[in-house]
């Protein structure tokens, strides 16, 4: 059975407080697990602690931590830390990002994004193991490193992010899961076949790993403002994000739609990026609507063989009684 899970919104929210009472709220409705992602907000391993400690049953997970702004070994501590903390409950995840976060927020650069992701995981599984960490990788190389403190008697997951195919089968050799987003279902499936080429050749066992996608949901009464939140935050990361988005989308059979996204919103015509979201697409790549729209159009994606949760994610521009109604109306 395919789980549900919730994807913390980070956009202006006033407080850590409110993150907490969203999580509170998925633990109580039954899902499987809340993620938090890291933006230029606030630190998803201090929030994430704080929900740890006011939660006792739901999961909790990072998505994604990047790979360049803290070091694997410091990763794997925090992994550790987060894991002791919530009393089994954390699952790791983390990925490259793209050059517009690591470079023009975190000043580095944005180099080997494949090699940085495999290598972080890695070293964070060896770190995680209480063994001492002896590693002679093409970026990070360390000797002698150990933790202090027990190993969690359960080491937590490691997942990746991606979203081309060598990222994706990068999270299948090497990870315990892939966090996918912006998929169409035939997009989605192209995916699939690179992760479990990936797990092949990595010898993994399918079962023990897990692919989250990530969906933007909204439901609300007015389908018409519902579905207008939703392109708004297509637009957003297609046009505003950088090319990974927007090539992922090219390559899933829209590539004239991807490029004129990028391109309106890169001229500043906003409205006429998200006016080129047609309908069809909208319902290839999110869930919004009426209620009974979005428990309609959801159920499709949970169908999909290979996909082992479904991650409820919410548009950038909606308020906090849209969440909670979304949350509510699509609790599992």
């Amino acid at each position: 059975m395919t789980a549900r899970d919730v994807y913390l919104p980070v956009a202006a929210q006033p407080s850590v407080n409110t993150l907490v009472g969203m999580s509170q709220q998925a633990e109580d409705r039954g899902y499987d697990r809340v993620w938090l992602p890291e933006t230029w907000g606030r630190d998803a391993v201090t929030t994430l602690t704080s929900i740890a400690e006011h939660t006792s049953t739901v999961g909790l997970g990072s998505s994604i931590l990047n790979v360049y702004s803290r070091s694997p070994a410091l990763l794997g501590q925090t992994a550790a830390t987060l894991q002791e903390v919530s009393d089994g409950r954390f699952r790791a995840g983390v990925g490259p990002s793209g050059p517009i976060v690591i470079e023009g927020w975190h000043g580095r650069e944005f180099e080997s994004p494949l090699k940085y992701t495999r290598e972080t995981v890695d070293i964070m599984k060896l770190v995680l193991s209480g063994e001492t960490v002896d590693y002679d990788g093409d970026i990070f190389s360390l000797s002698g490193f150990r933790l202090r403190c027990d190993p969690p008697e359960s080491a937590p997951p490691v997942d990746a992010g991606g979203l081309g195919p060598k990222s994706v089968e990068l999270a299948g050799r090497f990870a315990d899961g892939w966090h996918a987003l912006m998929l169409t279902a035939d997009g989605l499936r192209d995916r699939l076949e690179d992760f479990e080429h990936g797990a092949d050749l990595g010898d993994r066992d399918r079962a023990d790993q897990r692919v989250t996608l990530s969906l933007t949901c909204c439901a609300m009464d007015d389908r018409e403002q519902a579905r207008e939140l939703a392109r708004q935050h297509v637009a957003f990361y297609i046009g505003g994000m950088g090319t990974f988005y927007r090539d992922a989308l090219a390559r899933q059979g829209y590539e004239d739609t991807a490029y004129e996204i990028a391109e309106q919103w890169g001229s500043g015509n906003k409205g006429a990026a998200i006016d080129a979201i047609s309908d069809e697409l909208l319902d290839s790549i999110a869930v919004a609507g009426t209620p009974e729209d979005c428990r309609d159009r959801i159920a499709q994606f949970e169908d999909i063989d290979g996909v082992d949760a479904i991650n409820i994610s919410f548009p950038r521009a909606a308020e906090r009684d849209t969440i909670d109604t979304t949350i509510d109306v699509l609790a599992p």
